[in-house]
Parts: C-alpha cells; sequence; structure tokens
C-alpha cells in the first residue's frame, strides 16, 4: 500500500508597531480560505488566490489602516512569502515552475514562477486608473516584492492588454494562484531538487 505524502502546512506571526499578521497555509489543500485584513479589496484577492490555488490558507491581519493601507499590505507579503519558505523547507521533490495565462472579460494576465531561491520580481502591470473608490491597486506591486523578496522566487506578472481595474487584478491574483500551485507540485519522478547545481 502506497504511503500518503504527508500534507505541507506551516504558520508565521509577525508584530511589529504597525501591524500583526498571522498566516497559516496548507498547499494540499482544497481551496479553503479564511481571510481578515480590515481591507476588502485585499481580502477578496487572497480568497480568490487560495480558491484557484487549492491552498487552504487562513490570513488574519490587524494594521494602522487609519493611516493607509500599505503597512497592512506589504506586511501580508512578507509574512505569506515567509511561510512559503517553511512550508516547502529544501523543495526537494517539487515541480519548480509554474506558468499560468488567465483571462477575465478584456483582460490577460500572465504569471510565471520559479521558486529557485533568487528573489526576483518582473511586474509589468499598466492600469488604468489606479483606484478602485478609495483603494490603491498600486500597493499590489508592493505586496508581490515583499512576497517576492520572503518566499525566495522568480515572479513575472504581465498584463498585455486589460481595461478594467478590477478585472486586472483578479486575473492576476488567479494567474498568481495556478502557476504556484504547478511551482509547489510533487513530481514523482524527482529525486532531490530540480537543479544541476544539486540545491535551491
Amino acid at each position: 500500500m502506497n504511503q500518503q505524502p504527508v500534507p505541507r502546512t506551516a504558520s508565521q506571526e509577525r508584530k511589529t508597531a504597525e501591524t500583526a499578521i498571522r498566516v497559516e497555509w496548507g498547499l494540499d489543500g482544497c481551496g479553503t480560505s479564511q481571510i481578515k485584513t480590515s481591507i476588502p479589496f485585499l481580502d477578496h484577492m487572497l480568497n480568490l488566490f487560495g480558491k484557484h490555488g487549492f491552498f487552504d490558507l487562513t490570513v488574519e491581519a490587524r494594521g494602522d489602516i487609519e493611516i493607509d493601507d500599505h503597512h497592512t499590505i506589504e506586511d501580508v507579503g512578507i509574512v505569506m512569502g515567509q511561510v512559503l519558505t517553511k512550508v516547502l523547507g529544501t523543495k526537494e521533490g517539487i515541480s519548480r515552475f509554474g506558468w499560468a495565462a488567465v483571462p477575465l472579460d478584456e483582460t490577460l494576465a500572465q504569471v510565471t514562477v520559479d521558486l529557485s531561491g533568487r528573489s526576483y520580481l518582473v511586474y509589468n502591470v499598466a492600469l488604468p486608473t489606479r483606484y478602485i473608490k478609495t483603494f490603491d491597486l498600486g500597493l499590489f506591486e508592493d505586496f508581490f516584492q515583499a512576497f517576492t523578496s520572503q518566499g525566495g522566487l522568480n515572479l513575472h506578472v504581465n498584463v498585455p492588454y486589460g481595461r478594467n481595474p478590477h478585472h486586472i487584478m483578479e486575473a492576476i491574483f488567479k494567474a498568481f494562484a495556478k502557476a504556484l500551485d504547478q511551482a509547489v507540485k510533487r513530481e514523482e519522478r524527482l529525486r532531490g531538487v530540480l537543479s544541476t547545481k544539486g540545491s535551491l
């Protein structure tokens, strides 16, 4: 009888004078999320991320949103990246690379991931307007920069066309989820890590 692989789950907390963040992330889930950040649009995007990546994701965040949303959004990215690093460990047996193109009406988002241990973000996203109501969509670049830095991944986010800013961000998060789901999948043919160096 084949032994079932151990579910990959990790958690992390981070408290500063500006924010208090807790993230629990199961990579081998069914897309169940519990997201409470006090920033509705961020909650919406993280719920999409969990659902489309089949991640079981809990994110709880309190921050100085009376000043602005920047600290909370950036720190959520930091802690999510830290949890990804923790849960993947040595990265033995994972596919490493992932890519997805997701359409949403008039918009197309393309996201490519390499879990190389080398942090690098390419973010080619032209927004027709930076704000939805009072929410600053430009803060998501800071989220992805923080996630990339702490998660040790090479992340390319490209939106070749799109007109509706909500559609643009939603397609990005769905594509990111699909690409990361591919990259963290266990590869049965692989022994060790997918690198000629022998480590990632």
